[in-house]
């Protein structure tokens, strides 16, 4: 089950502030349309209140509100002041937090009290549906995926934190299969950021991360990355020497033949 609580935080929102999840519903406007259509009318609706109820907060997860308890993630805003008005409302300035566009309309929770509104964050709210253009995939264990390049490339560039973290912390040794031809490729990681560094390396090469052969594919088409497979074949300590980590590439190198039959020249 992957929680609107990692989605946000795997995207930088600040886990120590004060945050509260909204769903907006009412049965006299209609919300999603209004935020559609005119925005500045939707933040005026959301930043008015008769209550206090964004007293002390830092941030607000804004829903609009579907069928049943569904609710739809429109934005994270950050609350800069709160002033109470003549005709007794509590008026909040907002500004909307960057970071988060690939998720807004996109992702689907269900609410789990629809009595209350206005929730803190610790309440946990699954994902039930994130809309094509959103392929996120959590990081669960170092042997549990393959990562098709593409997935590569959104994690990279995204910074998604639960993989920069794991894959920052080891080093290893590592595959990548080209599923056009069905050749293998053998990499070690054993630099400062583990297998992460060594991996944007592919993601800012296209591909290729200066490996002689898997550059000539790229060179001849620059579409080609788009077959490869990534994959972890071996933890190593962080303490291993560079030639102790070449030591145990060439090993997997040759159990699986990848100078013979594959895409290692060396």
């Amino acid at each position: 089950m992957i929680t609107i609580q990692e989605l946000l935080f795997n995207r930088g929102l600040d886990q120590s502030a004060k945050i509260k999840l909204v769903r907006h519903k009412d049965s006299r406007t209609d919300i999603y349309s209004l935020y559609r259509t005119d925005r500045a009318a939707f933040l005026a609706y959301q930043n008015s209140q008769t209550k206090d109820i964004f007293n002390s907060v830092d941030y607000i997860v804004s829903f609009v509100g579907e069928e049943g308890l569904l609710s739809r993630f429109i934005g994270v805003y950050k609350v800069t002041d709160k002033l109470f008005s003549a005709s007794g409302r509590f008026e909040y300035q907002m500004e909307e937090v960057a970071g988060f566009e690939d998720l807004k309309e996109r992702v689907i929770i269900r609410w789990e009290n629809a009595i209350s509104w206005h929730q803190w964050i610790k309440n946990e709210m699954e994902v039930i549906e994130i809309h094509p253009g959103l392929h996120y995939k959590q990081f669960t264990d170092y042997s549990d995926f393959i990562l098709n390049f593409d997935e590569l490339k959104e994690i990279v560039t995204r910074q998604y934190s639960d993989w920069k973290k794991m894959l920052s912390a080891t080093k290893g040794i590592y595959l990548i299969n080209d599923t056009k031809t069905g050749k293998l490729y053998v990499g070690s990681a054993y630099g400062e950021n583990g297998i992460w560094g060594r991996w944007c390396d592919y993601v800012s090469t296209n591909g290729h991360g200066n490996n002689k052969m898997l550059k000539e594919l790229i060179t001849n088409d620059p579409t080609h990355g788009n077959h490869f497979q990534f994959s972890v074949l071996m933890l190593l300590p962080r303490t291993i020497t560079n030639d102790e980590a070449i030591k145990k590439e060439t090993l997997f190198k040759r159990k699986l033949g990848t100078n013979s039959f594959g895409l290692n020249d060396n």
